[in-house]
């Protein structure tokens, strides 16, 4: 749907005049999201959303909370196909964006919020619970629902990332994984993505959002989530101190057992870590927008700290071996990156086979050169195990005119990118050399273009190089 079409639907609905229609960013759903203001100044939000079950469990739910006096939505209207709802704005600050831009500066602050996002947490888990029968896609967060997310994990992110497992025995593990979770008792609200994003900040007041994946299921899934939120990257003390707070106040208003939630805790934090995984993989690995993949580095170093606490990894070793091969991967990834603002050129070269490299998570820049119509040395016996490192072969490619000519046209490319990025304060540029499988003519070009680069800028810009395929 068209911002104009929601402009002529809300002035049809309400009666009044919208002086300013814009669509909201989106985010990891299919919804739409507009800002529509009107001409005595309130301002309203339209979301619209193809697929009917899932606004039916959203609006179920925020009736339901509203009536329990839980800061929500209210719902102000529902077109007939209820594809296209109207709820009041609730403003345009998040908790996450109080933590990029005041968190540091005001800890005693972003505590207060994080104590009463836990505060509402616990109401929505404890309070009448809504109709279930309205869920979407599922009732309950059981071991359907976590093979779901299990699967998810496999396919969307340990695959396209090229993390190695045995099938057979990840299988068995994600069997027993779901027997000891499906154990824990369940029959309460599960928000399912309970995060800092989902929260509304205006002044003092909390309010809550994107619960439409609500489910019965385990208390400690939705404290996991909003505490080992990757973007929000909380300290592991200040997440202590919130669990204590929330484990406090299950024994101090007898809510539930707070012996059995320490139990399961970190079962639950590492579910809802390979979900987001999983997410991850598939907005950033599979439909090709990079800055989900942003989060992954994140997401490892937690998953690094946790593998040092966490007393349950001999009982599922076929995922503790992809867990630690993911921390190692991707942590290490993490710490290369320089802290300062200088302009940070990533060189990488990578086997066309294997799909392309990961985007750039800033603005997406760079380029993607092909070097497949190269003089192949790989159809040569004596270059086979070799590769574009070794002295041989780079002898090889630079004795061809049309690999001197190749390697001048793109360094003339890449450093008007670079003149122009360093005028602009931008601080990524990504760069990748591809071929059929990443080992000869694709690690030659890289490495050349890596010379040229330094020689050229020296210490003005930071330039690393990757060689995908021999890592």
């Amino acid at each position: 749907m068209e911002t104009d079409s929601v402009k002529v639907i809300a002035e049809r609905v309400f009666s009044k005049l919208v002086v300013a229609a814009t669509q909201l960013p989106a985010s990891g759903s299919s919804r739409r999201y507009f800002r529509l203001k009107f001409a005595d100044n309130t301002s309203i939000l339209a979301a619209y959303n193809s697929e009917v079950r899932e606004n039916e469990a959203f609006i179920h739910f925020a009736r339901h909370f509203k009536a329990q006096n839980l800061p929500v939505p209210e719902i102000l209207h529902v077109e007939s196909d209820q594809k296209l709802y109207f709820i009041n704005d609730l403003g345009e600050s998040t908790l996450y964006d109080f933590i990029v831009n005041e968190g540091a500066q005001k800890p005693e602050k972003l505590a207060f919020y994080y104590r009463k996002a836990i505060d509402h947490l616990l109401k929505f888990q404890f309070s009448t619970p809504p109709d279930y029968q309205h869920c979407f896609p599922r009732a309950a967060f059981d071991r359907t629902s976590m093979m779901w997310d299990l699967n998810y994990f496999k396919y969307y992110f340990l695959k396209l990332a090229y993390i190695p497992f045995d099938e057979q025995k990840l299988e068995h593990d994600f069997i027993a994984w779901c027997d000891t979770l499906n154990q824990i008792p369940s029959h309460y609200f599960l928000y399912r993505d309970f995060q800092s994003r989902n929260i509304m900040v205006e002044g003092d007041k909390l309010s809550f959002l994107d619960f439409q994946g609500g489910r019965r299921g385990a208390l400690q899934y939705d404290l996991a989530s909003l505490l080992y939120d990757a973007k929000a990257n909380l300290s592991d003390d200040f997440r202590q101190e919130m669990y204590e707070y929330y484990y406090e106040q299950l024994g101090k208003q007898q809510l539930a057992s707070p012996g059995l939630f320490h139990d399961y805790y970190y079962h639950f934090v590492m579910m809802r870590i390979m979900q987001a995984f999983g997410a991850y993989g598939y907005r950033g690995f599979y439909e090709k927008k990079p800055h989900f993949l942003q989060s992954v580095p994140l997401a490892a170093a937690n998953m690094k700290l946790l593998l040092t606490k966490i007393p349950f990894l001999n009982d599922f070793p076929e995922l503790a071996n992809v867990w630690n091969q993911i921390a190692d991967k991707f942590t290490q990834t993490a710490q290369n990156e320089p802290s300062d603002d200088k302009l940070h050129v990533k060189i990488s070269s990578f086997s066309f086979k294997k799909g392309y490299p990961d985007g750039n998570p800033e603005h997406g820049g760079g380029f993607i050169f092909d070097c497949r119509a190269l003089p192949n040395p790989g159809r040569e016996e004596k270059y086979k195990h070799l590769t574009g490192l070794d002295e041989d072969v780079v002898r090889y490619l630079e004795d061809s005119r049309e690999v001197s000519y190749f390697i001048d046209a793109c360094a003339d490319l890449v450093c008007l990118s670079t003149d122009n990025y360093l005028d602009r304060g931008f601080t990524q540029l990504a760069i990748a050399f591809g071929c059929t499988g990443g080992q000869h003519r694709s690690v030659y070009c890289a490495s050349q273009m890596e010379k040229a680069l330094k020689g050229k800028y020296g210490n003005s810009i930071h330039v690393s190089i990757v060689h995908r395929e021999l890592q």
